[in-house]
């Protein structure tokens, strides 16, 4: 049986088939992470500590939320790692950033009681095919049972741009998640992929018809199938 499969991992080949050889084939390991994506692991962190609190009936308030985020931020903030490649762009411009994103989400989605969370930063491996020779993972940020029964994928971006709504309406990544979480929740039930683009308090939603849902399951599989080629 080969490698698991990964939206990232896809994507690594489509944008540049060298670099997929480094990081997957050849496995070397990176040096360094950009200040946008420690910014972006450093709000998941307090989001997931967030819902995980607020699920037990413990919410916290908004400045110890942010304190939180400090925190986690002075605990893993490496100088000698991190790297910003921005011109012009100073440390304290992210780390202000970074808690931007954390009060504008707390204010707009306070009481958090938009659902039963399901799932939060949730590892999930799922199949393509039912002989199990195309298997695929991901990280969902937060898995919710909304009040209408439906189940909602949540992702959290903290990148300035905002895509628009047909790029949504074709989004790989949560849509695969969906494929995998209907084996879990039910094929007939109603799922609703959800964007949160927190740096510019934006929401955004989407859904697939089975028949989209299907076409992305074939063309994951040939994709894989390319990328098997081309790594042999």
């Amino acid at each position: 049986m080969g490698p698991i499969f990964s939206h990232s991992r896809i994507s690594s080949f489509e944008n540049c088939p060298k670099q997929f050889e480094f990081r997957y084939v050849q496995k070397i390991p990176s040096e360094s992470e950009s200040i946008e994506a420690f910014v972006g692991k450093r709000v998941h962190e307090v989001f997931e500590r967030l819902y995980l609190f607020a699920g037990r009936g413990m919410l916290p308030g908004i400045e110890k939320v942010v304190d939180r985020y400090h925190k986690l931020w002075e605990e893993a903030y490496d100088a000698e790692r991190v790297r910003i490649v921005r011109e012009g762009a100073t440390l304290g411009f992210y780390r202000a950033l970074g808690e931007r994103c954390v009060r504008g989400y707390y204010l707009r989605h306070y009481p958090f009681d938009d659902g039963e969370t399901l799932g939060l930063e949730k590892r999930v491996v799922f199949p393509l095919d039912d002989a199990g020779d195309y298997r695929m993972q991901g990280i969902i940020d937060r898995i919710v049972r909304a009040r209408d029964g439906a189940i909602e994928v949540h992702d959290y971006k903290t990148g300035a741009r905002v895509p628009p709504q047909r790029a949504l309406d074709e989004d790989r990544q949560l849509a695969l998640y969906q494929l995998g979480l209907a084996r879990e929740y039910g094929e007939d039930r109603p799922f609703r992929l959800v964007w949160h683009f927190v740096a510019k308090d934006v929401t955004r939603v989407s859904t697939r018809t089975p028949e989209a849902l299907e076409a992305l399951r074939q063309t994951t599989i040939a994709r894989i199938d390319e990328i098997r080629s081309a790594s042999s």
